[in-house]
């Protein structure tokens, strides 16, 4: 679960980067996150690297 935790965490931490590093790109994760509208999308792209940094920091102890 902790693996699981860190992927959801780094691929959220990528997103939320992405739209910054290179702006007029169009990346297919974000542009079908962005489908609901913008806000929308933030929110997912949010929700997404909070899951995975409370599963991270969740079972982290835990072997």
């Amino acid at each position: 679960m902790r693996e699981l935790g860190l992927a959801l965490f780094l691929i959220g931490l990528i997103s939320l980067a992405l739209p910054f590093i290179s702006p007029g790109t169009r990346h297919v994760l974000l542009t079908w996150v962005d489908n609901w509208g913008s806000t929308v999308g933030w929110l997912i792209r949010g929700g997404i690297t909070l899951l995975g940094l409370a599963l991270w920091l969740g079972f982290k102890n835990r072997e």
